[in-house]
C-alpha cells in the first residue's frame, strides 16, 4: 500500500517518545511504502489535491537513523492512507490543511483521522458532549464570569482552547492577589475564549491517557507532574508510570466510544483525571511508545492490524 503521513518536520522529532515514528516504522516492516509532507505543501490543481512528498527508504527507531528521496509533487488520491499527525496549534493553517485533505474522495483514500472528524472536534471543547462526566468547567471571556466561577470552586485551571503541551495554563484560586492581572492577560492574548475547569487535587497523583482505537481503549499509562506542578505533560517534565484501564476509566471510554465512531475518529488520546473526562485529543495523540516501553502493548501493531 502507498501510505502518507502529513506531519511536522521528521528531523525535529523525538524518535524515542514520537508517536508517528512508530507508525512508520510498523508500516515499513509491513511493506509499505511511506510517504511525508508538510500540511504547509499541499496544493490544489483543477478539484485535485496535491503535496510535495518524500518516500521514507528506511528508517530506524534504534539509531534514530532515516533516509528519504528527494520531494516530488504527487497526487494524494495516489494513497491508500493518510494519517493526519502534525501537532497543534489547532489554528487556521491547521484547518485549512483540513478542508484541503476534505476534498479527497475518502471511498478510495482513508484519512485516519478523518478531517471533518477533527474539524468539528476541538480537543478541550469537544468534551462537552459529554456533560456528565466531566468537572465543572465554563468557557468565558468574562472576568465577571471567571471571578464567579472561583468564588463557588475556589481553586481553577485557566487554559487557553487551543493550545497544546501544557502551554499557557495557570492555577488561580479566588483570593490570588494577581487574579485580575492573570484573566486580563488571558483575555488579551487569546482572540477566542478560553476554559475554566474546576481544580481536581488528584493531579497530584497524575492523569491518565488513554488510547482508543475504533472507539476502544486499548492501552494508558499514568502520567505524573513534577513536585509543585499541576501539568503532567510528559515533554515538560511528567514522568510515565505503569497503569491498567480501570472500571470508571472503561465507563467514560464507553461513553464516548460510538460518537468517536460516527465522527470516524479512530486513533484517539483521552486524559481524565480522577473520574473525570479533561480532554479528547483528536489531532496527534501520543504516548504510545511509554505505553509499550511500561506495559508491552504494541499499540502501532494493533492500529494497522485493525487498518489492514
Amino acid at each position: 500500500m502507498k501510505i502518507a503521513f502529513q506531519m511536522d518536520d521528521l528531523s525535529k522529532l523525538d524518535f524515542s517518545t514520537d508517536s508517528t515514528i512508530s507508525l512508520i516504522i510498523e508500516s515499513q516492516i509491513r511493506g509499505n511504502k511511506n510517504y511525508i509532507y508538510s500540511p504547509e505543501s499541499l496544493l490544489v490543481i483543477k478539484n485535485e489535491v496535491f503535496a510535495n512528498v518524500s518516500n521514507i527508504l528506511f528508517i530506524n527507531n534504534n539509531k534514530r537513523n532515516y533516509k528519504c528521496s528527494k520531494k516530488k509533487l504527487l497526487k494524494l488520491s495516489n494513497m491508500q492512507i493518510i494519517f493526519v499527525r502534525q501537532d497543534p496549534p489547532f489554528n487556521m493553517a491547521y484547518i485549512t490543511s483540513l478542508h484541503i485533505l476534505e476534498m479527497i474522495n475518502q471511498s478510495k483514500t482513508r484519512i485516519v483521522n478523518d478531517p471533518k472528524g477533527i474539524r468539528n472536534s476541538p480537543e478541550k471543547v469537544f468534551i462537552f458532549n459529554f456533560p456528565r462526566l466531566i468537572p465543572p468547567t465554563i468557557v468565558t471571556r468574562s472576568k465577571e464570569q471567571v471571578v464567579q466561577f472561583l468564588s463557588k470552586h475556589k481553586k481553577a485551571v485557566i487554559k487557553p482552547l487551543y493550545g497544546n503541551g501544557g502551554e499557557g495554563i495557570f492555577l488561580v484560586s479566588n483570593n490570588d492577589l494577581n487574579l485580575n492581572q492573570i484573566i486580563e492577560s488571558f483575555i488579551s492574548n487569546n482572540k477566542e475564549q478560553f476554559m475554566v475547569q474546576k481544580y481536581l487535587p488528584e493531579i497530584i497523583r497524575g492523569d491518565k491517557r488513554i488510547i482508543l482505537v475504533d472507539g476502544k481503549p486499548v492501552g494508558a499509562i499514568s502520567r505524573v507532574p513534577k513536585k509543585n506542578e499541576i501539568r503532567s505533560n510528559i515533554h515538560v517534565g511528567g514522568s510515565a508510570k505503569k497503569t491498567a484501564i480501570s472500571k470508571s476509566d472503561k465507563i467514560i471510554c464507553d461513553a464516548i466510544g460510538p460518537e468517536l465512531r460516527n465522527r470516524k475518529l479512530f486513533f484517539v488520546g483521552i486524559d481524565i483525571i480522577g473520574k473525570n473526562l479533561i480532554e479528547i485529543n483528536v489531532t496527534s495523540p501520543t504516548c504510545i511508545n511509554e505505553i509499550k516501553r511500561l506495559s508491552k502493548i504494541d499499540i502501532a501493531k494493533i492500529i494497522w492490524d485493525k487498518l489492514a
